[in-house]
Formats: structure tokens, sequence, C-alpha cells
């Protein structure tokens, strides 16, 4: 089972930065690996082990901002799509070599 941690947290002030700093920090040390800047995910082995991370979670939210949880199973995960946005390199134009009389 995965869980995907979502989270929009104010960056206002100083206190706010803090904060939302040492909540990434706890969900790398928890395990989870960065999908993208505000969102986390990770595999756990089954319902127990998702619940206990989620009381962890939730004694470690931030005072101010929002987080979301969702968790689904492996055989969803594989029908994510991933799309990234590449912007297409042209080929380098061809230098005409030059010789040297």
């Amino acid at each position: 089972m995965w869980m995907m941690v979502m989270f929009d947290l104010p960056t206002v002030t100083k206190s706010d930065r803090k904060a939302a700093t040492n909540f990434r920090n706890f969900l790398l040390d928890e395990g989870f690996e960065m999908s993208q800047f505000s969102v986390y995910l990770r595999f756990c082995a089954g319902a127990p082990q998702v619940e206990a991370r989620i009381g962890r979670i939730r004694s470690n939210v931030p005072k101010r901002g929002k987080v979301q949880i969702l968790t689904f199973t492996d055989r969803q995960y594989q029908t994510m799509v991933c799309l990234e946005a590449r912007t297409k390199e042209e080929p380098g134009a061809k230098h005409e070599q030059f010789k040297l009389l």
C-alpha cells in the first residue's frame, strides 16, 4: 500500500518557513521520497503500518497550513501516468570543416 502526503504550508514568516522545512525533513526521516516539492510518497507493508504513520504525521503537522494523505494500492500506483515537461533540443548545427593549406 502506498501513502501520498500532500501539503500546502505557509512560508510568509521566518517561523513558517522553519516549520515547513522541519515537516519536510520529518517526512524524509520517515522514509518518504519527494515526488514534487509538496508531494511525498512512501510504500507501506499494510494498513497497520499506514495507520501508525498517519499518527506520527498527525503529531508533526505544523500549526498552520493544510496536509492531506491519500492511500492507494500497488496496482493503482502502477497505473500512474508521469509526464515531464522537456524541451526538445535541436541537434547542433554541423560545422563545415576547414582545410588548412
